[in-house]
């Protein structure tokens, strides 16, 4: 894969937010980029199922709100909102653990706003380990591997985006990424050292080689 990790990297705005539901404290983490094509082709590319393994993974099940779906050795849920070609939001359900996902997208002339926010509640210690990073990083790879679907109109080989993580230039994207979630962790009031910490802890998962 041929990209500038920093670059790469910067394309993503991200930001913290604390919450609740039902009374269950929460952190969302917010990732937001700009794309140059059209709302209704960046609409297709994220929701149609045989275009999503072109860039993340395939997905099966009941495609409908109210539906459930499920994604290739991955997370799965209920389709809660579904607006073309604005508005997605789901139940993201990964083990015992069930949290929130919603993407919006917005019109900005020629080009189109993507907001992701993925709302997780505040697990003991999980949050102090990893920090938003855990979730962010992750976001960051896919939304890496969307736009360059979207520049090339090819697929995205996932063995061969998997060999650049562990890259050198892999590892420079995920540690910019990761610095980044942390400072939007330290500005929504997190501790700066332990942010810092959780970034690098981050970047050992990420980066680390499987076995």
């Amino acid at each position: 894969m041929d990209v500038d990790p920093e670059h790469s990297a910067s394309l993503v705005t991200r930001q913290v937010r604390a919450g609740e539901r039902g009374g269950e404290a929460t952190r969302s983490v917010v990732a937001r980029r700009r794309f140059d094509e059209g709302q209704g082709v960046l609409w297709h590319a994220i929701t149609d199922p045989e275009r999503l393994p072109r860039w993340f993974l395939p997905v099966t099940g009941d495609l409908r709100v109210g539906g459930r779906y499920q994604l290739e050795g991955n997370a799965g849920g209920t389709i809660e909102a579904c607006e073309p070609p604005r508005h997605l939001a789901v139940t993201w359900e990964f083990g015992e653990q069930v949290s929130w996902l919603a993407v919006t997208l917005g019109q900005r002339e020629a080009a189109t706003s993507l907001e992701l926010v993925h709302e997780a509640p505040l697990g003991p210690g999980f949050w102090a380990e990893f920090g938003p990073g855990a979730a962010g990083v992750g976001w960051d790879l896919a939304l890496l591997g969307l736009g360059l679907h979207l520049d090339s109109g090819e697929s995205v080989d996932p063995a061969g985006a998997e060999a650049w993580t562990l890259s050198p230039a892999g590892v420079a994207f995920v540690r910019s990424a990761a610095t980044g979630w942390a400072d939007a962790a330290v500005a929504d009031g997190d501790d700066v050292p332990a942010a810092r910490a959780a970034a690098d802890r981050t970047v050992g998962f990420y980066t680390t080689p499987p076995g």
